[in-house]
């Protein structure tokens, strides 16, 4: 059975990670993905939602982004909140849906996305080790000296573990970022 200090550790190492592939996710890497948009605010009905729960997001084509929202009078909405984001797209309004056409990456984006992945990717390694360290810090007060070496090589397997995951994703989404 595993001692509950590791569990607590190991939950919340999973959490950062899921944490670190959402927002790796919406990194624009010159494919269409309806990640990339989904996660935008739309302030309709009053109050700020997110795109995915106002409209249908598809995939066209590999550079081409369809949004088709559920209630066809708040398409304007839309339109504004995606010229607001950071994107930097311009959708094309035809009255009952938006496209959206990726443009292709320059060389000189590709190296800031593949800084920004290494930052994410940097964060989720500073968090995983405060996180470490308050199971580290629990398992100090244990009395008995082997016991408290054990819960020490466990809590370094799992951290070792979580650090190897971040890394191959990193790698996996760098040579994402760099490929043309």
């Amino acid at each position: 059975m595993t001692d509950p200090r590791i569990q607590s550790f190991s939950q919340e190492a999973k959490n950062i990670f899921h944490h670190l592939q959402g927002e790796l996710s919406k990194l624009q890497t010159g494919r269409a993905n309806a990640s990339l948009i989904e996660h935008i605010d739309v302030e309709a009905y009053g109050s700020r939602q997110p795109m995915k729960t106002l409209a249908g997001i598809l995939v066209q084509d590999a550079r081409t982004l369809v949004i088709q929202p559920w209630d066809p009078g708040i398409l304007a909405d839309i339109e504004r909140a995606i010229q607001a984001s950071p994107l930097g797209v311009s959708p094309v309004n035809d009255g009952t849906i938006l496209r959206i056409n990726l443009p292709h990456l320059t060389e000189e984006r590709r190296e800031q996305l593949k800084k920004i992945v290494h930052t994410l990717a940097e964060d989720a390694r500073i968090a995983i080790r405060q996180s470490r360290q308050k199971a580290h810090d629990a398992i100090k007060v244990k009395k008995e000296e082997d016991v408290k070496r054990t819960l020490e090589k466990e809590l370094q397997r799992e951290l070792d573990k979580v650090n190897e995951l971040i890394d191959e994703t990193r790698k996996r989404k760098e040579e994402e970022v760099m490929k043309i």
